[in-house]
């Protein structure tokens, strides 16, 4: 299961990567959701990927019992998705407003915005 999880944040930083490199706009957003996306896949797999199996720290050693998940990472995950949504948001409101002023979600339109008043 880590196997396959692994070959997807793969695909997902090769997807992303690819998308930033294009000129345009919507392409790049979608870029930056995928690599977020990735990033939290592999924090994620790096606790541990534990199926139906709850974690619970012993009382007296305040330790987590062998074969058991580690939750710091799923709680930095989820940490990272409302971070990443945000982002979003962000990142779809400047794209509108920049295709309202330029009329065109082109990067090098961006060269022009020094002659607008």
């Amino acid at each position: 299961m880590s196997l396959l999880i692994t070959i997807m944040a793969g695909i997902l930083f090769a997807a992303g990567i690819y998308c930033l490199l294009r000129r345009n706009m919507t392409k790049i957003i979608i870029g930056i959701i995928l690599l977020s996306q990735a990033a939290n896949l592999l924090v994620f797999s790096m606790g541990g990927i534990i199926a139906h199996e709850p974690v619970f720290a012993d009382s007296a050693t305040k330790k987590v019992a062998e074969g058991h998940a580690d939750p710091i990472p799923q709680a930095l995950v989820l940490t990272a998705i409302v971070i990443g949504f945000g982002l979003m948001v962000f990142t779809i409101t400047l794209l509108m407003r920049a295709h309202k002023v330029l009329q065109s979600d082109d990067v090098n339109e961006f060269n022009r915005t020094d002659a607008l008043p």
